[in-house]
């Protein structure tokens, strides 16, 4: 089983080198969180505004314009939507330049290279929880009162963020040897996010779009949200546990063919 030991070798490598620079990981993330806000008047509130604005505005076509029927207040789905896919979107934003945009470290100096777009990771999960103080309000606000499927809520990020890692590191690399992958990607994004249900049900989309939506691993990652949360139950365990195997082979394959392309990279720059 040579394949199968070599990637055995290339996980304990990796794993081994991430614990090395655990220390250099948290300074990047540390640099990386202060650069992001240190000349902006709102600070983190950022993470706050933009899905509240857009909560607002979709609040108002999707209540007043062109109903939806949710089982949820719509503001509260449209915004544990939004905020928990500005999560995902903010990474991929930041990971996807997070390699040619820090070229001096890379030509010059020995890491593992997986910690840029780790780090845009991680200052994306500090987004994440700020944002999510106004889904708490907004839960007070509403009445919903949390039940013991809360508890699966740590499962249901950890999903969350093991998928949105492997992606970054798919982008991160894509983009040092391709560069038109970052101009592409916006449009990409855009294309994803309403593929997505992050502003209606899936249910009420029908044909090709729907069954799109329904295997897109995105969606159930979101409607776990919206159940651990908004609804009080468990998620689907077969869907959830799919999911979860879904993203965790995707996030091995993609740090192993990262972490075989890294002596490359320097050439790519």
């Amino acid at each position: 089983m040579p394949n199968m030991g070599a990637l055995a070798a290339d996980l304990k490598e990796i794993v081994g080198e991430q614990y090395e620079f655990r220390e250099l990981l948290y300074q990047m993330t540390r640099r990386d969180l202060l650069l992001r806000y240190k000349q902006t008047i709102m600070g983190f509130g950022w993470a706050i505004f933009m899905p509240l604005v857009n909560t607002a505005v979709f609040s108002v076509i999707f209540t007043r314009v062109a109903p939806l029927q949710t089982d949820i207040p719509y503001p509260l789905f449209a915004y544990s939507g939004l905020v928990a896919w500005n999560f995902s979107a903010s990474s991929l934003r930041f990971a996807v330049t997070s390699l040619t945009s820090n070229s001096s470290l890379v030509t010059k100096v020995y890491f593992p290279r997986e910690i840029f777009p780790i780090s845009a990771v991680a200052v994306s999960t500090v987004d994440f929880a700020v944002g999510s103080t106004v889904l708490i309000a907004m839960m007070i606000y509403y009445r919903i009162v949390p039940t013991a499927a809360v508890l699966a809520l740590p499962l249901v990020f950890a999903v969350h963020a093991v998928f949105t890692l492997a992606i970054s590191l798919l982008l991160a690399m894509g983009n040092l040897f391709y560069r038109d992958i970052k101009y592409l990607f916006d449009i990409a994004l855009t294309i994803w996010m309403f593929l997505t249900a992050v502003l209606y049900p899936v249910d009420q989309i029908g044909g090709l779009t729907g069954k799109v939506m329904a295997l897109n691993p995105m969606t159930p990652i979101l409607e776990g949200y919206r159940d651990v949360l908004l609804r009080g139950h468990i998620p689907d365990p077969s869907t959830s546990a799919i999911v979860a195997l879904e993203a965790l082979v995707l996030l091995v394959v993609a740090w192993v063919i990262f972490h075989r392309a890294e002596y490359d990279f320097a050439e790519n720059v």
